[in-house]
C-alpha cells in the first residue's frame, strides 16, 4: 500500500512553487510591459513610472521577480493581493456588474488576488530563496 502522506510531503510542497514561479512569471511580464514595452500586447504602450498605472507596473515587475524566486514571498504576496483587490474595484467592478468579472474583464484581477492570498498564507513551498534562507540548505 502506497504511503500517502510520504508523496503529499514530497510534492504538495512542488506544486505550489510551480504555481507560484507562474503565477509570479505571468505577473511579472504585466509589469514588464507597462513599463519597458515588452511584451508589446494589442494598444498598449508605456507609461510613466510617476503615474498609479506606472505604480502597478512597478509592484507587477519587481514583485513578480521576487515571487518567481521565492523572496520574501509572503509579505509581496500579501500586497499584490491588495494591488489586485484595488485593480478589480475601480478598473474593472465599474464597468459592469462588479458581480460578474466575466463581463467586466476582472476574472484577471480575482484569480490573481485570490492567488497572491493564498501564496500570502501558504508561502513559498519549495524551490525557494526563502526556504533556503531560512533552513541554509540548498536550493532543490
Amino acid at each position: 500500500m502506497p504511503n500517502h502522506r510520504f508523496a503529499t510531503e514530497i510534492w504538495v510542497p512542488r506544486a505550489l512553487a510551480l504555481l507560484r514561479i507562474v503565477t509570479g512569471y505571468l505577473f511579472l511580464l504585466h509589469g514588464s510591459a507597462k513599463l519597458l514595452g515588452f511584451p508589446q500586447a494589442a494598444g498598449s504602450s508605456t507609461v510613466s513610472v510617476m503615474s498609479l498605472i506606472g505604480v502597478a507596473g512597478l509592484l507587477e515587475l519587481i514583485g513578480g521577480a521576487l515571487i518567481v524566486l521565492g523572496l520574501f514571498v509572503r509579505p509581496v504576496a500579501f500586497v499584490l493581493s491588495g494591488e489586485m483587490a484595488i485593480a478589480y474595484f475601480t478598473a474593472h467592478a465599474t464597468q459592469g456588474n462588479p458581480l460578474l468579472p466575466m463581463l467586466n474583464q476582472g476574472e484577471a484581477a480575482v484569480l490573481y488576488c485570490f492567488i497572491f492570498l493564498f501564496l500570502a498564507a501558504a508561502g513559498a513551498g519549495a524551490w525557494s530563496l526563502d526556504g533556503a534562507r531560512t533552513r541554509n540548505v540548498p536550493i532543490r
